[in-house]
């Protein structure tokens, strides 16, 4: 029996720009560069972009929209649109009106087994758990990225990226034992390798989300 088309309600991790001001140019500029730095990972990301703290008088959306769009990330909508005028001017450039959602994530019903994975992560190689915990008992290379819905734990050396609560569980962490990554992300807050603090440079970490800040702890075990 074909299955018939559905239309469900979901949530996913999204990106998020927040504007500060009306100056478009200054805006994608400053997400142009953040591309630059992590292109495999920015790269065809969808972005919303949150406008709650500027004026919105003189947002040019059009603009805004295609530089999103040459930036290498999908525009997807804009969130903080204080009335009907300017939420005209968003739908007339392409974007959805997006309003923040409230509600705390939920973890899956049953949780997926912990995924784990005894060889190297190669450059280029993804690997991911759905709804669950990821375990790699092995190195993850630069240029290659582990993600997960729940926690992460590299018993080797991370030199690519390690994204987890993925599906937007800010409990997630991700202990690491050598920690020389690329980027590192809980529930869609980052840190690149420029912005990690050297003093937690190829040690042993624990990394957490408090409000939506990362926790940096070095584990003396």
């Amino acid at each position: 029996m074909a299955l018939k088309p559905d239309l469900k309600g979901s949530s996913f991790a999204l990106s998020v720009l927040q504007l500060t001001e009306d100056n478009v140019d200054s805006c994608l500029q400053f997400l142009h560069n953040k591309v630059a730095q992590a292109p495999a990972f920015f790269t065809h990301a969808p972005l919303v972009v949150n406008i709650e703290n500027t004026a919105q008088i003189d947002i040019d959306f059009k603009v805004l929209h295609q530089g999103i769009v040459q930036s290498g990330m999908i525009p997807v909508g804009v969130t903080g649109s204080k009335d009907n005028v300017i939420k005209n001017h968003v739908t007339d450039a392409g974007f959805a009106v997006m309003s923040t959602s409230k509600t705390p994530y939920q973890a899956p019903a049953e949780m997926a087994p912990t995924k784990v994975i005894r060889t190297p992560i190669r450059s280029g190689q993804q690997v991911y758990a759905k709804d669950g915990d990821l375990v790699i008992l092995n190195h993850v290379s630069a240029g290659a990225e582990v993600i997960a819905d729940g926690s992460i734990h590299i018993h080797g050396t991370c030199r690519g990226r390690a994204i987890a609560g993925a599906s937007g569980q800010k409990q997630a962490s991700i202990i690491c034992q050598d920690l020389q990554a690329e980027l590192v992300s809980i529930a869609g807050n980052y840190q690149l390798m420029d912005q990690i603090d050297t003093q937690y440079w190829q040690k042993k970490i624990l990394l957490t989300l408090q409000d939506t800040r990362l926790q940096f702890d070095i584990l003396s075990i």
